[in-house]
């Protein structure tokens, strides 16, 4: 019987999340990006009436759709499924044309100013990290072990257990079927 190829992806739980950006220093530091290009998003949200307020953080980047509108998007197949499950760029590809950064509803992806042109950028979910056992860049620097990765296809994996506890994926009627997933904020 041939072996099931991974599926890797994310969880990231908005009630553990403290807003910290330590994961989002450890994508710069990791994939050297550009200063002023991240790769994720951190939102601070406030919710309810005075005296009776909440607030909450979540974590916004790349959810490696199986079903991507970047991919579909991209003239040159520089945008690309991997072997993994996720979603990359293949620079030597991409001809900076930026329709990927239009084509993605979650609006995720950015030009980087790296090159005249502009390349995209975006999360990788640190395969090159992956592919050595290792955990990516941004849960390895969670305080607060609001971040798991994993293989999805894999029943007994610890995302697997996160799932489980409500994790759902973001905007599910967009059909782009993502590899990341959050667990809701409750108040």
């Amino acid at each position: 019987m041939a072996e099931q190829k991974k599926r890797w992806g994310k969880i990231v739980d908005l009630n553990k999340c403290v807003g910290c950006h330590a994961c989002s220093v450890a994508c710069l530091a990791e994939n050297k990006v550009p200063d002023k290009v991240y790769r994720t998003r951190i939102i601070e949200n406030e919710e309810g009436q005075y005296p009776n307020v909440v607030r909450y953080t979540e974590k916004y980047s790349c959810n490696h759709c199986q079903n991507a509108p970047c991919v579909k998007a991209c003239p040159t197949k520089a945008s690309h499924y991997t072997e993994w499950g996720t979603v990359d760029v293949k620079p030597e590809l991409c001809i900076g044309c930026g329709y990927c950064v239009l084509a993605c509803p979650y609006r995720v992806r950015m030009m980087s100013p790296r090159s005249n042109e502009g390349l995209p950028e975006k999360c990788s979910l640190c395969t090159h990290r992956l592919e050595q056992g290792q955990k990516p860049a941004c849960e390895t620097t969670c305080i607060a072990g609001a971040i798991v990765t994993g293989d999805l296809n894999d029943p007994s994996s610890e995302i697997n257990k996160w799932l489980g506890k409500g994790a759902v994926a973001r905007r599910p009627e967009l059909g782009t079927k993502p590899n990341v997933f959050i667990i809701p904020f409750r108040r």
